[in-house]
Formats: structure tokens, sequence, C-alpha cells
């Protein structure tokens, strides 16, 4: 099997993975990081979004081959120091997650929208997220608290 090396949430890994491993096996059945989360298996629904070298990719489309020498970040790798990263902060005050099926795509999406674009329009983050679905709040909640979590980046 061949081996790969990687920086997952700030700490260099190596695991033997089979040529057809996708990312979001390797993460949630060898290293035990179960917050990125299998919503459809079509790419469809956005539970999977980890961070790949800074950009948002959804994990059960990408093979864990492909990370070799990359930095990989999951939801479990956002926070610092036991301090939620602000848009987790962002999504528990403003009540933007239901049963949190989705949450962990959806601030991993988050993320790197306030990091592209701090001043996102309503509109602008409702079309980000477009590839993120959440069958539980209606999206209104989600806009405000990312909009929350721009505002405190800024």
């Amino acid at each position: 099997m061949p081996s790969i090396s990687l920086t997952l949430n700030g700490k260099r890994v190596t695991a033997e993975v089979e040529a057809r491993t996708l990312l979001v096996e390797l993460l949630r059945e060898r290293l035990g990081l179960t917050g990125t989360h299998v919503g459809c298996d079509t790419s469809q629904c956005g539970a999977c979004v980890v961070h790949v070298d800074g950009r948002s990719v959804k994990s059960c489309t990408m093979f864990a081959l492909e990370t070799e020498g990359r930095s990989v970040t999951t939801i479990e790798g956002l926070a610092t120091n036991g301090t939620l990263h602000p848009m987790q902060a962002a999504f528990h005050e403003n009540h933007a997650l239901q049963c949190g099926f989705c949450t962990p795509g959806m601030v991993m999406s988050a993320v790197e929208l306030v990091r592209r674009n701090p001043g996102a329009t309503d509109e602008q983050i409702r079309s980000w997220l477009e590839g993120n679905l959440c069958r539980c709040t209606g999206y209104h909640n989600i806009v405000k608290a990312v909009r929350a979590a721009a505002a405190s980046a800024r």
C-alpha cells in the first residue's frame, strides 16, 4: 500500500492508504476525525467539506493520495487551545444549527468565504453556500452567523 505524509490540523501525519481511499474515509475511519460527515456520497450535500491548502474541498470526492505533502484542516482543527474559531462561535451564538449534521461542512465553507470576502453580502453568502445543504434551519440563521463572524474578523 502507498504511504502518504500530510499536515493534518497543524501536525505531520503519515498513513498507508489504498489508491482508492477517499480523503473522508482516511479522516473518519483511519484517523478518527469524525467531525467530517458523509451525507450523500455524491458530492451534493457538503457535509464533508474540509480545507486542503486553505481551500474548501468536498472530501468525498478527493482521493487521500492527492493530499501527499499538502495541508488539510478539518472542523477539529479550527479551534485554538480550546477556544472556538470565530465562525464556530458565531454559529453557536446565532443558533445556526439544529441537528448539526451539516454544520461542520457549512462552517468550513463559511471560513473560506470570509477569508476571501469579509464584506460578503447576504446574497453572496447564500450563493457561496449553495454546495452545502441543510434540511433543518432554512439558512436564515446560518447567513446571520456568517455575517457576524465576518464582522468580528474585520
